[in-house]
């Protein structure tokens, strides 16, 4: 699927009055999930144990 076929399907998915602004939030999302994705499958980026414990020091804050 390319990515304007999955930015029509999520928007198709929104109801009606979604203002413009979380429309753009949400294929942000999108975006950054298949990011996030694709470093996974290269072996790059933190695993989630790591980014428990960054949420958890972001946390204490």
């Amino acid at each position: 699927m390319s990515n304007r076929e999955r930015v029509i399907e999520l928007v198709q998915r929104l109801p009606e009055d979604t203002p413009l602004v979380q429309i753009a939030r949400e294929v942000e999302l999108l975006a950054g999930i298949k990011v996030a994705r694709e470093q996974a499958r290269r072996g790059e980026g933190i695993s989630a144990e790591d980014a428990r414990k960054l949420v958890d020091a972001w946390a204490a804050r």
